[in-house]
């Protein structure tokens, strides 16, 4: 391209590589540290497999003792979201991923590669697109959208493979005349990529989680300025990961694709390439069969419904480090009171074949996990902290009766593998706690007689009276338990297990029928926690009140 063609291309003073290198120097790091990203665009939508990318990373960096840093990805402007920004920083911060460097939730840069939002480092990348024209690698192209549109279809038609390459690459050879002609009329134009490559041609790509992958050349002359002088993905990836020091690039591998462009471009600039590290996507079961998670069609895609949910932040953190490496089970079993975070973890012992399925009842086993090792103090913040967001009666329910609350969340908690297990999601605990208030228990007469059957009305009345009568709250849980098998011994019920399992049919039932009759009728429910505790919170005249059939 002649001096004239480049500066009409760019008649604005733009800084020299040499200068923009100065600016961004090499990162002085110990041997094998690693410098990894997270580079979402902001599109308001913050999907669980950009979560777990960014934890895959900023794990590979932070345990090599390198850097992780977050770039925002904006160059699509069409696609940009007013509090996208805040979103992905929020989201990253919920889940204790935390970057070195990169973009506060106010859009604020923090680290010393800013900015690191990148429309606005508009100048760097034209700097590089000119560097490209004056070497011949690059050159403008003038095709219309409808040009376009007319070449797809010719391939389509003829079936060839689709691009802009070769005899389709229309303005590839233009002469600098022609060049000159359009760039003085006005013509829009985008600049493109000549690429070199031969797509009948293989190159061995080394990925860190696939093993060799043997990728076709690229020949396609991708466009890497557009028409607002923004630079494309390709391109923009390329002069960010260089200059920001981007040693190892985590990413879906639906960009496999694009490898060999990422290195030619890599090399057309002069720079070493990062390794890359390709996983599969976050999958989902339907009807049998596995497809890619969406977040057209699963609310669980989107990182918002865990929010709304209540998971634990920890709990989901456990659930994508077992996704990420299936040893991480093992490890927690060895290792019950370490945080999740001293996990390590390795590319090689990632799955290369399909996503890992993501998988709802392996995430509330763990999250049941995660809640039974909390203090009911601590159950109750993080409740209270989720309801005051999204269940705002529920919050006010909870901070005017804290202390009862609490009592209740202490319930079969912190008594080691005993610990109760039956909260998932602070989403649950308002239904678990309505027994507790009179104005939420609702449960009628007929449905606890529904739910205590076959046992006849008379039976049921005459062990709630006879129980009441004699329950005192200050008796031990022994005695307490002596009472009620009194009762069913007294009325037909076997209270030796191994006598009514010989002979069931000499007996009403068992004690443990006894014993359901009460917890019916005090809470409602068939199954609780323990029921001694539980009346021991309610209250006497509470309890002798629900026992009135």
């Amino acid at each position: 391209m002649t001096p004239e063609i480049i500066n009409l291309i760019f008649p604005n003073p733009l800084p020299t590589p040499a200068e923009i290198e100065a600016k961004y120097p090499a990162r002085q790091l110990p041997d094998g540290a690693k410098v990894t990203r997270v580079a979402p665009s902001p599109t308001g939508f913050m999907h669980i497999g950009g979560i777990y990318a960014a934890l895959l990373s900023e794990r590979v960096a932070h345990q090599s003792g390198g850097k992780f840093y977050l770039r925002i990805e904006d160059t699509d402007q069409k696609r940009k979201v007013d509090g996208a920004v805040e979103l992905i920083s929020n989201s990253l911060g919920r889940y204790g991923i935390h970057a070195d460097e990169g973009v506060d939730k106010d859009g604020h840069d923090f680290g010393p590669y800013a900015p690191y939002t990148q429309s606005q480092r508009k100048e760097i990348y034209q700097a590089y697109a000119k560097s490209l024209l004056e070497k011949g690698m690059a050159y403008p192209c003038f095709c219309a959208a409808e040009d376009l549109d007319i070449m797809r279809k010719i391939q389509e038609k003829t079936s060839v493979r689709p691009g802009y390459y070769g005899k389709y690459a229309k303005c590839r050879n233009l002469t600098d005349e022609q060049v000159l002609e359009n760039l003085r009329a006005g013509k829009p134009f985008v600049l493109r990529f000549k690429s070199m490559g031969d797509n009948n041609k293989r190159l061995i790509v080394k990925d860190l989680i696939k093993g060799d992958l043997a990728l076709p050349e690229n020949d396609i002359d991708v466009i890497i300025m557009k028409g607002d002088g923004l630079p494309t993905y390709h391109f923009a990836h390329a002069v960010d990961d260089h200059l920001m020091g981007t040693t190892h690039v985590t990413r879906g591998d639906e960009w496999i694709s694009s490898v060999p462009l990422h290195i030619q471009l890599f090399v057309a600039l002069g720079w070493k390439a990062p390794k890359y590290a390709h996983f599969a996507p976050l999958q989902k079961s339907e009807n049998g069969n596995k497809r890619k998670l969406s977040k057209r069609h699963d609310p669980e895609a989107n990182i918002m419904y865990f929010w709304e949910k209540g998971y634990p932040e920890n709990a989901l953190i456990e659930y994508l480090l077992n996704l990420i490496n299936a040893s991480f089970e093992d490890w927690r079993r060895n290792n019950p009171d370490k945080n999740a975070f001293d996990f390590p973890v390795n590319f090689n012992k990632i799955s290369n074949a399909a996503g890992a399925l993501f998988d709802f009842v392996k995430l509330n086993s763990i999250s049941k996990e995660v809640i039974a090792k909390m203090s009911a103090e601590q159950v109750f913040e993080s409740v209270l902290k989720w309801a005051t967001e999204y269940n705002t009666p529920f919050a006010e329910r909870l901070k005017n009766n804290r202390d009862y609350v609490i009592q209740i969340l202490n319930i079969e908690r912190n008594i080691g593998k005993k610990s109760r297990k039956d909260l998932t999601k602070w989403e649950d605990v308002e239904g678990d706690l309505t027994y507790f208030f009179d104005d939420l228990f609702t449960t009628t007469k007929t449905e606890k007689l529904a739910i205590l059957a076959p046992l006849s009305e008379s039976d049921i009345r005459t062990i709630a009276q006879e129980f009441s009568a004699v329950y005192q709250p200050t008796e031990d849980k022994d005695t307490w338990f002596a009472h009620i098998k009194e009762i069913a011994e007294k009325h037909g019920f076997a209270t030796d297990m191994k006598a009514y399992k010989e002979n069931p049919t000499a007996f009403k039932g068992n004690v443990s029928d006894v014993a359901k009759v009460l917890r019916v009728l005090i809470t409602g429910r068939d199954k609780t926690p323990d029921l001694y505790q539980i009346m021991q919170i309610l209250g006497v005249d509470k309890v002798k009140a629900r026992l009135s059939v």
